[in-house]
């Protein structure tokens, strides 16, 4: 609510709900066609559609050399938050830094345990019941998926096996917090990931924007909370008037 308040005090106009259906570039800049058939006009196009990226810069006329390959992740709270004063972290697997159970105390004084990671099998799909055959499909086509599931199939095993089971969940919990048990643990909002997947498989894990005539897209943004934000869009909004 902060962000939109600043935003739209600096004179910007926020549309919700609007699906992106046709980018089309123009000697002065971007034309952009909505479902509801609203047409908006920009000199410079920035893509930050998340889980949609690589769709947007495709639909921009541009290859993004990569998919977005979403990944959910499935949380769980602690019942009792007094077992946990701080922030509770393993060290991290170089293969999947971005990976790994943990303990995060919020500002609410609550207490949030995860997250696995399990394939999603729409794009935003926030549960196993939730299917999009075209985006599965679209996924499943990606090389890098392929690749991924080949080189990391063990890796992918165990976290299916925690999804589908809350006691190989609260096994991997204890490692870290070993008095915890299945009771104290309950099910949270889960979280879908943008992950960025190269051809050959490679997952992205640091920022990657790539720029055209007239675009900038942010193909990939690991965790503001880890990096600094501000920097960040001091960096998009200089390449942005670069493309002017």
């Amino acid at each position: 609510a902060v962000a939109q308040q600043l935003a739209e005090a600096s004179g910007a106009s926020i549309l919700y709900g609007a699906e992106v259906t046709v980018i089309d570039r123009r000697p002065w800049g971007v034309a952009v066609r909505t479902a509801d058939g609203r047409i908006l006009r920009a000199r410079v196009l920035v893509n930050c559609a998340g889980l949609h990226c690589d769709r947007i810069a495709r639909l921009a006329g541009d290859d993004p050399g990569m998919r977005i390959v979403p990944f959910r992740g499935e949380y769980y709270e602690l019942a009792d938050p007094s077992l946990v004063r701080g922030l509770v972290y393993p060290v991290p697997d170089p293969a999947f830094p971005f990976l790994g159970v943990h303990l995060t105390r919020g500002i609410d004084g609550g207490v949030h345990i995860g997250p696995n990671a399990v394939p999603a099998l729409a794009r935003e799909g926030y549960g196993w019941s939730v299917v999009r055959p075209r985006e599965l499909g679209a996924t499943l086509a990606w090389p890098g998926s392929w690749a991924i599931a080949r080189d990391h199939w063990r890796y992918g095993a165990g976290e299916l096996r925690r999804s589908l089971s809350k006691r190989a969940f609260t096994e991997a919990v204890r490692r870290l917090l070993p008095v915890v048990e299945e009771s104290d643990l309950r099910r949270a909002a889960p979280g879908v990931r943008a992950q960025a997947v190269l051809r050959d498989g490679t997952l992205v894990d640091d920022f990657l924007i790539r720029e055209a005539a007239r675009t900038v897209h942010v193909l990939n943004a690991p965790s503001p909370a880890a990096t600094a934000s501000l920097p960040i869009g001091r960096e998009v909004a200089r390449r942005a008037l670069e493309r002017l």
